[in-house]
């Protein structure tokens, strides 16, 4: 069974990285071909493409009550993103953050993550009970009044950047495109690779993960995180050594986005998700890391070598606090 589990995660990894590279490609030219910038492509088709393993594991999850994967597979995913996709990609290279991510998408990723703190643990903040609780005690609920807000949130996203992106066309020579059916094939088969590579690596690494023992709310933040994000790690690396830092950048933001506001939307509308402390904890981390991305992207315009760095030693540090408390 570890073996076939073992072969199941390398075929995984290998439709992954090769879906990856046909995506970007056919999302870079169709963009151009549509005189889209880059960035929207990467905030929107992107974003929404390589987020889609995260909605299939927390609606799955929601509609089989098992809450804990729901909302550690966001809050894990959009910690592996920060810290590790866009890290790793500034280790590569050092990533230029666009003006409009630091004006409209970054604040929207802080706000949008601090609200959903508050709204799941200002009840038990208000009476000072929440650090008496146990790890695996409720602690809070994702309502779904707050399922709805954030959907309604998202929505009114989308169309503002379309909005934006018809006001703000960029110039192309269509002469040295590849044909439009190329371009959506390419996208296609690209998702397909990408869909079926993300589920290949969350059930074979589910399945070694639970001969060790691993709770499910660990399972979530960790292994199922992780194995959901290898499309947004994978499509902004290969986005990276390509030159499509601006894609690079809107894939990450736009997928943390897309998961708090649409994944956690669409699964909290479903059956509300009960929050236990140790998930308070976890969505306190993801806020601190999304200020501190924000910082290094504002402080020069741009994420360094030395800050992605950090960010990677940051995800170990975060990674061993799970696995020991």
């Amino acid at each position: 069974m570890i073996f076939l589990s073992t072969v199941i995660l390398i075929a995984g990894f290998v439709a992954l990285v090769k879906g990856a590279d046909i995506f970007v490609d056919g999302s870079a030219s169709l963009a151009h071909r549509f005189r889209v910038p880059s960035l929207v492509i990467g905030l929107t088709i992107v974003a929404l493409g390589t987020s889609l393993p995260e909605l299939a594991v927390s609606t799955s999850a929601a509609l089989a009550g098992s809450n804990e994967i729901a909302l550690s597979n966001v809050v894990g995913s959009n910690i592996f993103n920060l810290l590790v996709v866009l890290g790793l990609c500034a280790v590569i290279s050092p990533v230029p953050v666009e003006r409009a991510v630091l004006r409209r998408d970054f604040p929207l990723n802080v706000v949008t993550t601090l609200l959903v703190l508050l709204a799941v643990a200002f009840p038990k903040l208000a009476d000072s009970s929440l650090f008496s609780l146990g790890m695996e005690e409720n602690a809070g609920m994702v309502s779904r009044l707050l399922a709805i807000s954030l959907l309604v949130l998202f929505v009114a996203y989308i169309v503002y950047l379309i909005c934006d992106a018809k006001k703000h066309p960029v110039s192309e020579e269509e002469s040295s495109l590849p044909p439009l059916f190329k371009s959506l094939l390419f996208i296609v088969i690209g998702l397909l690779l990408i869909i079926a590579g993300g589920k290949a690596v969350v059930y074979a690494a589910r399945e070694i993960a639970r001969s060790a023992g691993m709770s499910e709310t660990l399972i979530g933040l960790t292994i199922v995180a992780i194995g959901t994000s290898l499309p947004e790690l994978v499509t902004s690396v290969v986005a990276a050594r390509k030159g499509e830092t601006s894609l690079a950048v809107g894939n990450v933001v736009g997928s943390n986005i897309f998961n708090l506001l649409f994944i956690l939307g669409v699964s909290a509308a479903i059956h509300p998700v009960s929050v236990n402390a140790a998930s308070v904890y976890d969505l306190a981390i993801l806020a601190f890391v999304t200020v501190l991305s924000a910082f290094f992207a504002f402080s020069g315009k741009r994420i360094i070598r030395a800050e992605g760095l950090c960010m990677l030693l940051m995800y170990a540090a975060s990674t061993a606090f799970a696995v020991l408390r």
